[in-house]
């Protein structure tokens, strides 16, 4: 089987509740993430992916895969590119944490940002693709889905700003300087919110699914950190990956030759995302990219408490931490452009 799944006890629940799958005959798991474990688990009759909470004890609030369900059940009828959802089981004793299963589609990841397999007309096509798809998923009235209660009122940023705070704190292993600033800088300077969407909290390249033959989106995936919010959350998060480095994170593109390549350019990414939602100017990003790099240096933080417990979700979970002091200086560097006051 090749996984820590309990294949009798998955079975067994499969068995009633999802009798036409019932034999389990192969379990993978599946790369990539650092949160949710993920796999994919071959029936006797279709595949399946399966995402499940990590074992052991966890933060207050993480690894939400009962509302990564909510999300995909509300948004899959009304046609938005995401897997069909098959079941949710939120009892921790069958396998031993939530999971939930979802359909598995035959389809493309783009791990590396660069995408050096393609020629620049496809690469171009790829990364217009996904921009579109965000604009999209921000144009989807929260209430029209049955979404309306899936975040809380008032300011979103704010919000984020004080639960990724304290998240670094309730996995803090060390001080370091600039994080103590921006934890101080951020609450103080958070801006107005002019517009309310779903969020999907992780929007990047290598969380959607293309199909093989084409640059179109099949499907988005891990909604983990999905909520109603403010969609400059999305598209600031998603613009992060012109400012990595490419040896940072495999998404990262901050080095790559823009013309040659045909990737667009952080200004038409910007453009092309304001056409499609119809947002006649943005404001001023370098306070949300000083947001997303401290959000990133929360999540890398929580990886790095799970490795030193000895429960880390993936054989690369050193890799996500190695640069979490020159984010954090790199953070910096973003809020002391936008303004400090």
């Amino acid at each position: 089987m090749n996984s820590d799944l309990p294949e009798a006890e998955l079975s067994d629940w499969l068995r009633i509740n999802l009798p036409d799958d019932v034999e389990v005959r192969a379990i993978r798991v599946l790369s990539g993430g650092q949160s949710n474990p993920t796999y994919r688990v071959t029936t006797a009759r279709r595949d399946l992916v399966l995402r499940r909470k990590p074992f052991g004890e966890l933060l207050a609030s993480a690894h939400a895969v009962d509302r990564e369900y909510r999300l995909i059940s509300a948004l899959h009828p009304v046609g938005y590119p995401v897997p069909e959802p098959v079941a949710l089981c939120q009892e921790r004793d069958v396998i031993g944490a939530e999971f939930y299963l979802m359909e598995a589609l035959d389809a493309r990841v783009h791990f590396d940002g660069m995408l050096p397999d393609y020629q620049p007309a496809e690469r171009r096509a790829i990364y217009e693709a996904a921009i579109a798809t965000l604009a999209t998923l921000h144009a989807i009235d929260p209430d029209t889905v049955g979404l309306q209660s899936y975040g809380r009122p008032g300011n979103y940023f704010a919000r984020q700003v004080d639960r990724w705070t304290k998240q670094y704190r309730a996995a803090q292993t060390e001080e370091i300087e600039e994080v103590e600033k921006l934890i101080d800088w951020l609450p103080r300077t958070v801006p107005e919110q002019k517009r309310t969407s779903i969020v999907h909290g992780d929007f990047r390249i290598d969380n959607m699914l293309f199909a093989k033959r084409s640059a179109s989106v099949m499907a988005v995936i891990d909604w983990e950190l999905s909520t109603i919010g403010d969609p400059l959350a999305d598209l600031s998060y998603f613009a992060m990956a012109w400012m990595m480095p490419s040896d940072w994170h495999a998404s990262g593109i901050h080095d790559a030759d823009f013309a040659s390549l045909g990737i667009p350019p952080l200004d038409e990414v910007v453009e092309i995302y304001c056409e499609i939602s119809r947002w006649k100017e943005l404001p001023d990003l370098r306070w949300y990219f000083a947001y997303n790099m401290f959000r990133l240096i929360g999540i890398a933080q929580g990886i790095k408490r799970r490795m030193l417990d000895g429960n880390a979700s993936s054989d690369n979970a050193l890799d996500a931490t190695s640069h979490l002091k020159l984010l954090a200086k790199k953070a910096w560097v973003q809020a002391r452009l936008a303004g400090l006051r």
